[in-house]
């Protein structure tokens, strides 16, 4: 057997019998989220909690202060920057903030690896969270909101991660970077959802990470995979043969208005926008 099919082999097994170690959500986003679900918590004890972690408690005021959130009046500490963003928010955008820590590793081909996959899901982020603000405008009574695809697009390949720690174990199938995608692409999906229902999300959120990928998957409903999967077509992460006639599919279920969308500056404008959060 090659050590390919040996890898997937393992995989495979460990996936089935549940002994795959999955990554642990990073703990200041642990607190934040206990914090949050804690119906007497009040926004200054919520500052408290993310005072805590300053790189953090740096990023929630600039997520206040972005024309993301189109406030043109600056906030200056995390009081008000909590404020601004509300709990519901904060407990969304500390979890999708911490999931960085989760894309590193020592050794340095796995880093490679680990940098891209995130560069990757930020770009697909990006879009998404630009394409529901869009979807929002028209579209005032949807369930669908801002702070869960924050989150959802940030963990939407969240599934890479326990793939890429096996392989390190095995560093000869990087000489062969087709199989790793290959591996990726049958059992990310599978893993993804098996990390969301470990840290305890919710059923949309183990919908983005176990379906995203799948071409068999097709929900009537507009879900939060839909604008992930333009995302992810948009960069060329889910491969399509026609590109146009896969978006197409999306303006046809009224995702998207049309292909046009992508060209005009009010998209690409809210789209450096949302950028602009995590850079």
């Amino acid at each position: 057997m090659s050590t390919e099919n040996a890898l997937l082999t393992i995989l495979v097994d460990r996936i089935n019998n549940d002994t795959l170690v999955l990554p642990t959500l990073p703990e200041v986003a642990v607190r934040v989220r206990q914090a949050a679900d804690n119906p007497d918590v009040n926004l200054a004890q919520m500052a408290d909690v993310i005072s805590h972690d300053p790189a953090l408690a740096a990023r929630m005021i600039k997520v206040a202060n972005s024309a993301f959130l189109g406030r043109s009046v600056k906030v200056s500490n995390l009081n008000q920057a909590v404020t601004r963003i509300g709990l519901r928010q904060i407990k969304n955008i500390a979890t999708a903030m911490a999931m960085e820590q989760l894309f590193v590793s020592n050794n340095e081909l796995i880093k490679g690896y680990m940098d891209k996959a995130w560069q990757k899901t930020l770009t697909v982020a990006c879009h998404s969270i630009t394409l529901l603000e869009f979807y929002l405008k028209e579209n005032k009574n949807t369930s669908l909101n801002r702070d869960t695809i924050t989150l959802a697009s940030l963990v939407y390949n969240i599934g890479v991660l326990p793939i890429l720690t096996e392989a390190e174990r095995h560093p000869e199938v990087f000489a062969n970077p087709s199989f790793l995608a290959h591996a990726i692409q049958k059992l990310s999906g599978k893993v993804g959802g098996a990390i969301m229902r470990a840290w305890e999300f919710t059923d949309e959120f183990v919908e983005v990470a176990e379906s995203w990928a799948n071409p068999n998957y097709r929900p009537e409903h507009i879900s939060y995979v839909d604008f992930i999967r333009i995302g992810a077509i948009m960069e060329g992460i889910l491969q399509v043969s026609d590109k146009s006639a896969a978006l197409q599919t999306y303006i046809d279920k009224g995702v998207i208005p049309s292909l046009d969308i992508f060209s005009t500056d009010e998209y690409n404008d809210m789209l450096d926008d949302v950028k602009s959060v995590f850079s």
